[in-house]
């Protein structure tokens, strides 16, 4: 999946978004161009919808791994420059007919019946820039369904979608999209891991749903009607063949919606903080320190597995002595008791007099 950075703010239009891309702008430091936000990104802000940090360093495009070095609590995480070629080669294999192999593991898994070579188009998605993507995107997309009028199938290869984020405007890119002749879209995620006999990663498969179910919300933003289910298409157990499995998305879609609908807004939380504040990595240590400490965060061990920033924030919550490093569920068992030490002394209290 290729990342692109997030829209200007000219492209979005209207005084109060160019104010907050501005005000983004100056939390990630002068000059320091915006990180993308990616379905991967969306899937782990989503499951931790309470963290004002990851929202709006997320939000505001802070490299959030350099940010990290800097403060002295590198994250380690990365991809192997070979998983990366792997993936790539694989991807440009399966995509290379014009999405003709897309559209034969589509019907393998829902039983319907290939269309010839001459019922299938596959239009171009480039642009100039995001905004230019999403334009022609919508117009692919409206093409699509009248394609299907007139019984034709559709494959768009990355194609240009744009989410709302806590108020602010994210664009993501699938891998593909296929228009059937029903006009439905549904979501396609090609990914390196393998399907061995019939069966993958569960982790990986649900990582992989998390990500699809994020690109069919911003593909539904777009109008039409999107399939319920994903294809994910993986290299057959040790092959380098394409082989196919279907997505179910129903539950992974109502999951991050409702997540995403819990975030604050990235306005809000960046109004409370102090004027001039940075996020800058150049920045002196204990200035970087101060600005990242003065955006509430909400630690739990899980965050170790998606965030750069999670080894900071583990340190700073086992000095406040909060509940969240035993795990989400012991956080919320224990309910208002703020610290451990809280929980503690109520756990070694006299017992109250009976009535």
């Amino acid at each position: 999946m290729t990342h692109l950075p997030h829209p200007t703010a000219s492209a979005q239009g209207g005084p109060a978004r160019s104010a907050l891309r501005a005000r983004l702008a100056a939390l990630r430091g002068p000059g320091r161009a915006p990180r993308p936000m990616d379905s991967r990104a969306l899937a782990a802000l989503a499951a931790n919808p309470g963290c004002d940090r990851r929202a709006l360093l997320d939000s505001a495009g802070v490299d959030k791994a350099a940010l990290a070095g800097a403060l002295g609590a590198p994250s380690g995480f990365g991809r192997s420059q070979f998983a990366f070629a792997r993936g790539h080669a694989f991807e440009s294999r399966v995509t290379a007919d014009g999405g003709a192999e897309l559209v034969r593991l589509l019907c393998s898994v829902t039983g319907r019946t290939p269309p010839v070579a001459t019922a299938l188009d596959c239009p171009d998605t480039t642009g100039e820039g995001p905004a230019g993507r999403r334009a022609r995107t919508l117009r692919a997309l409206a093409e699509a369904d009248e394609a299907a009028a007139e019984g034709r199938w559709t494959v768009l290869l990355h194609p240009m979608l744009e989410l709302d984020v806590a108020g602010s405007p994210v664009c993501l890119e699938p891998d593909a999209v296929v228009v059937t002749p029903d006009a439905v879209r549904t979501i396609v995620e090609i990914k390196s891991f393998s399907i061995l006999d019939g069966s993958a990663d569960p982790a990986k498969v649900g990582a992989a749903a998390r990500q699809a179910a994020v690109y069919a919300l911003a593909l539904a933003e777009a109008g039409g009607a999107v399939a319920d289910a994903a294809l994910l298409v993986c290299p057959r157990d040790f092959s380098n063949l394409p082989t196919a499995a279907p997505l179910d998305l129903r539950r992974q879609r109502a999951t991050v919606r409702r997540q995403l609908a819990r975030l604050t807004r990235v306005e809000e939380i960046a109004a409370r903080l102090p004027q001039g504040v940075s996020f800058d990595p150049e920045l002196p240590p204990d200035r970087l320190t101060a600005a990242v400490d003065a955006v509430p965060a909400t630690y739990a061990p899980d965050c170790q597995s998606g965030c750069d920033l999670a080894f900071h924030c583990r340190e700073r919550a086992r000095e406040a002595g909060e509940p969240g490093v035993l795990g989400r569920a012991t956080r919320a068992e224990l309910g208002g008791l703020g610290t451990i030490a809280d929980a503690l002394a109520a756990a070694r209290a006299p017992a109250p007099p009976s009535a």
